[in-house]
């Protein structure tokens, strides 16, 4: 079982940053493919970003040029660094691990973003 620790969300101006980091954690953390996630509006979960843990990395495309991933695996952590936010990028984002078996998520952070 990997479990997984959000922290870094928040609230911010359109146009400003936010960086959120998630520790993996358990058996098969280590090779998990890293990501994080965002839910539709029929609350179905959309990809925003992962990586494997070789590097390879996949984007939405609503989100490319603008966020950044990044992964420690040293320290099992992913990092999904936002910048010029736009107020649809308002969620809560879940850390999720994929280990080629199972599908892992976190409890999720909130990221808000508003004038």
């Amino acid at each position: 079982q990997v479990l997984l620790g959000e922290s870094g969300g928040g609230s911010v101006q359109p146009g400003g940053s936010l960086r959120l980091s998630c520790q993996a954690s358990g058996s098969g953390s280590s090779t998990s493919r890293l990501g994080w996630y965002r839910p539709t509006r029929d609350s179905q979960r959309e990809l925003v970003a992962t990586i494997t843990r070789g590097g390879v990395i996949t984007y939405a495309d609503a989100v490319k040029g603008r966020f950044t991933i990044s992964r420690d695996n040293g320290k099992n952590t992913v990092y999904l660094q936002m910048n010029s936010l736009k107020p649809e990028d308002t969620a809560i984002y879940y850390c999720s691990a994929f280990t080629g078996l199972n599908s892992y998520w976190g409890q999720g952070t909130q990221v808000t973003v508003s004038s």
